[in-house]
């Protein structure tokens, strides 16, 4: 019985371990490029914000590491197809106070991850999707919500095909 004890606690390390350094990638997989995306938005920020929050994710997440395209052995590309803003979602008000809004925005993005060395997709999606809440005035808020969204969706749609 204790034996058993010990080789789970052994096995669920490893298994911590192994989801740590990419959980499933191709073996080969160690660093990754990510391509600007094409932003056919009115949003200049929006994709300096998307790439480098998938930057971030992909190292933290996947344990994959910066490359120059080149040299890269995965890359990532997309395009942000919508970015939409000031969808109202709820209103208050009061007799001695002014209205306020809780607004909702959405944006949307094709995403493709490439194995360079073999030259197949590891994983593509068109019309990913999320949207964020924020007050008044606090679009930044939302978009950062929806872009967080997105990413993870991106982590949790490669690990599972991979």
């Amino acid at each position: 019985m204790r034996r058993s004890g010990v080789l789970s606690v052994a096995l669920a390390l490893t298994g911590c371990f192994y989801g740590f350094s990419g959980g499933g990638l191709p073996s080969h997989v160690h660093t990754v490029a990510i391509i600007p995306f094409e932003n056919l938005t009115a949003n200049p920020e929006l994709q300096r914000e998307l790439v480098e929050s998938l930057r971030s994710q992909l190292r933290d997440r996947l344990g994959l590491r910066d490359a120059a395209e080149a040299r890269a052995n995965a890359i990532v590309r997309g395009t942000i197809r919508r970015y939409e803003t000031d969808i109202p979602i709820g209103y208050s008000a009061t007799n001695k106070q002014t209205t306020t809004a809780r607004r909702q925005l959405q944006i949307s993005v094709d995403i493709e991850m490439v194995d360079q060395v073999s030259g197949k997709t590891l994983w593509e999606r068109k019309g990913l999707s999320a949207d964020g809440q924020y007050e008044e005035r606090g679009e930044a808020v939302g978009r950062k919500q929806a872009i967080d969204r997105i990413v993870a969706d991106i982590i949790q749609g490669a690990q599972s095909q991979w």
